[in-house]
Formats: structure tokens, sequence, C-alpha cells
């Protein structure tokens, strides 16, 4: 979640006002246009993101206390770590996050959180639910995307033991040091 809401807007933002949320909840469908997801690849560095879309449900845990649950899923191309190559992903995650005006500590005991979830702030009365969908989709991205058929080209593989001699290997001075001073 951004420092403030004033701050520049993220590249997802959609923001729900929560006295505008009654007691029964609010159910919200949010899909990222073709602008919104060309600045969301530039700032994950994938390739494209080719499709971001989100059904949440935001409910009132208590008195300054919201839930925000529901499903994401995307389409995304990341780059092979080995062969650089697009490498096409499908995501559908499942997310819940709880945004408050009330500390950590009080969250817990009041109101049953989660034990240590810490709620996101409620800015100015307001919750950026698409940040929110962002930020996961972030921690459900593989940080190092590999083909299945990728094979790391031969000269940046690691030598293997038999291909190193005693020279090449790190201790062999030692070793050839512990015999000269036995013989």
């Amino acid at each position: 979640m951004p420092e403030s809401l004033a701050d520049p807007q993220p590249e997802f933002s959609r923001i729900v006002e929560v006295d505008r949320i009654g007691p029964e909840g609010a159910d919200l469908e949010l899909e990222a246009n073709e602008g919104e997801r060309a600045d969301l690849a530039r700032r994950f560095g994938l390739v494209s993101v080719d499709r971001l879309s989100a059904r949440l449900t935001i409910k009132p845990v208590a008195r300054n206390l919201y839930r925000v649950h529901g499903r994401f899923a995307a389409a995304v191309v990341q780059s092979c770590v080995v062969t650089l190559e697009p490498l096409a992903v499908t995501l559908a995650e499942e997310l819940s996050e709880l945004f408050g005006t009330v500390g950590p500590g009080a969250a817990a005991l009041l109101y049953g959180s989660e034990q240590g979830e810490v709620p996101e702030p409620i800015d100015a009365g307001r919750i950026d639910v698409g940040e929110a969908v962002a930020q996961h989709l972030a921690l459900a991205l593989d940080p190092y995307p590999r083909r299945v058929d990728a094979v790391m080209p031969s000269q940046y593989a690691a030598p293997t033991g038999q291909e190193l001699d005693e020279k090449g290997r790190p201790f062999a001075v030692l070793k050839t040091l512990k015999k000269g001073g036995e013989g």
C-alpha cells in the first residue's frame, strides 16, 4: 500500500471509501486495462501482463477494521532465467488482507485477526483494493522462472568434481603444504 493515497497513483488503483461499505459488505469485480497492465509489467520486470482481474468482497470485521477477501487471475509473460526466452504463466490465487485504523496488537486482541497479522492502513477513509491485488500478483510470481526444457549452455555450467584437477580446488594449496610438512 502506498504511504499516502495523495502520492502518485499506483499502476492499478481502485479506491473504495470505507464509509460506503454497508454492514453486509461489498462485492467488487476488477479488470486492469491495457495501460495499467503495461505499467504493471514495467513495475514487476515482466515481458507483459496480458490479463489481470479480481473478484473481491470487502466486509467490516469491526469498527475501523475491514477484511478484503477474494481471488485474482492473471496471465503474464516472464523471461526464462536460463534462456531469456518468453515464458507464459497463468496465475489464479486467493487473497485475504486486513485493513484498519487500529494498531496491529489491538487488531489481534480485539478482533481475533490471524496471529501476527498487521492491518494495512486505511488512508483518509479509503482502501486501494487494486494495489492490494497488484501486490499479491507480485508475491505470486516465480522469482526465477525457468522453461521446463531449458538447459544451461555448457560454457556457463559449473565444473564437476571430475573436471577439476587438484590445482583447481580451493584447498589444494593446503593439502600441498600438509604433505610438505609431514615428510
